[in-house]
């Protein structure tokens, strides 16, 4: 589900995909996450990174925490629309092909986008 790859620290880098797949609908509302300590040991960082990595997720609405019951994708976590989601593949298999790496790629798609916001 999560790998660790790029110049980005763990902790985001676990934040950031989790985000995308609950975003994407990869993971759907109520579904439930591994565990921190199965997470950690999963992708080999300390607990207490991807507990940070959840806590962040939680406070922006995309999971939620109980005690004795995990951690779980919010029922109220929204969706990316189809649209964008279909760009967003478009843009990742393109940038495979030609051989652009993720970090670059976001820099990229960053630009631009602040680019079209200064135009509105």
């Amino acid at each position: 589900m999560i790998s660790l790859s790029g110049s980005a620290p763990p902790t985001e880098q676990i934040h950031d995909q989790l985000r995308g797949l609950v975003a994407s609908g990869r993971l759907a509302a109520d579904e439930r996450l591994p565990s921190v300590r199965q997470l950690a040991k999963d992708l080999d960082v300390a607990p207490g990174t991807v507990a940070k990595a959840y806590k962040a997720l939680e406070e922006e609405g995309f999971v939620t925490a109980r005690t004795g019951g995990g951690t779980r994708v919010s029922r109220t976590a929204t969706t990316t629309p189809r649209p964008v989601l279909e760009a967003a593949r478009q843009l990742a298999d393109t940038a495979a092909r030609v051989g652009t790496d993720l970090d670059d790629t976001i820099r990229i798609l960053r630009a631009i986008w602040l680019d079209q916001q200064a135009e509105h």
